[in-house]
């Protein structure tokens, strides 16, 4: 690893704690130092810190250093989009500040509350009882069908997306993406993108916000309660389709128990544990949205596949680059050809 690249792993890891807190004494009132930062360890794209200062305990959010691939790590639009989901139905943390001056710390970042409350990352949730995992199940349905709902307009979000076939946009975005990512050609990757190139489903007209990486360990629930407090993690938020969200759940659902980062329920039998099998997880979902039936589900699955390929290509990336966020960046690669060929076997099996 050259210079460069050790020194961009190490601002990756570490704030000008200093700079920063002469930053927010004069951005923001009432605020007081000295200010403490603990780099969270979850999360593949923007690094995240906790914060402790004379003022209480925040959570900054921030683009990595180094060259980035064009539209990604939008700390910018996460913050834009909580801002304006504030006092909805679906729940987000307060964010504070957004700064743009990336001569701060070395690149953008946003200052948000800090919420109290449980995050899991095992999608079979073992802490729980059968009773208490199909309340837990039942209360993302609820936000997920809540998220699309939201009047766009209302809240001020109605540019936040291009118009035009979502899925169309999105397979040219994320192919384009993974080329610029990729660092030795995958053949199932190739035959998905092909695939998925022949089969893009024609425009619909719906419409909603979609939160782009919507599951489990992005939700943050009441210490106590089956009840979301804080729904996390909106860089790939945008105006689309909002099948694109729930499908992207049920791929994650379908993949085995350690799959990078991402708990699955390969394998499991969903039933005796208390957790929905996908069909009555999607019926929900259709009921709460007033839904008959979704077509193309083959569709949106092999899309889910192939967007998280892409993403994964992008982090692996990163870590040849050297500025990746996360220390297992490295090893996520290999995970990238498993997503494809679990893609190409949906393909096979669902149409």
């Amino acid at each position: 690893m050259s210079a460069t690249e050790n020194s961009e792993k190490s601002q990756v890891d570490q704030l000008d704690v200093h700079g920063l807190e002469t930053y927010l004494n004069d951005v923001l009132p009432d605020f007081r130092g000295p200010v403490r930062a603990s780099k969270f360890s979850g999360g593949q794209s923007n690094p995240t810190f906790k914060l402790q200062t004379g003022s209480g305990t925040f959570v900054l959010r921030r683009q990595p250093p180094g060259k980035l691939l064009k539209s990604a790590h939008a700390v910018d639009r996460e913050f834009r989009v909580m801002q304006a989901l504030a006092g909805s139905e679906v729940p987000v943390p307060k964010v504070l500040h957004l700064c743009e001056d990336r001569d701060v710390i070395g690149s953008m970042f946003y200052l948000m509350e800090y919420c109290e409350g449980r995050i899991f990352w095992d999608a079979a949730l073992p802490e729980l009882d059968n009773t208490q995992r199909g309340a837990f199940y039942e209360e993302m349905n609820r936000v997920l069908a809540a998220l699309h709902s939201v009047d766009v307009e209302a809240v001020g979000l109605a540019d936040y997306g291009r118009p035009g076939n979502y899925f169309e946009r999105q397979f040219e975005r994320w192919q384009g993406q993974y080329r610029a990512s990729e660092l030795q050609p995958i053949s199932a990757m190739d035959q998905l993108i092909a695939w998925l190139g022949q089969h893009l489903p024609a425009d619909d007209g719906r419409v909603s916000l979609v939160h782009g990486d919507y599951r489990l360990d992005n939700i943050m629930f009441h210490p106590g309660e089956s009840r979301a407090i804080a729904v996390l993690d909106w860089e790939l938020s945008t105006l689309g389709h909002p099948f694109a969200d729930l499908a992207y759940q049920c791929m994650q659902l379908r993949m085995p128990a350690d799959s990078g980062n991402i708990s699955g329920l390969m394998g499991v039998k969903r039933s005796a544990l208390g957790i929905p099998s996908e069909q009555e997880y999607v019926a929900r979902y259709c009921e709460r949205m007033g839904i008959d039936r979704i077509d193309n589900w083959a569709f949106y699955l092999a899309f889910s596949f192939f967007r998280l390929a892409a993403i994964i290509q992008g982090v692996a990336k990163r870590a040849h680059d050297g500025n990746a966020s996360s220390k297992n960046a490295a090893q996520l690669g290999a995970f990238v050809a498993p997503l494809a060929q679990l893609a190409l076997g949906v393909i096979e099996n669902e149409q």
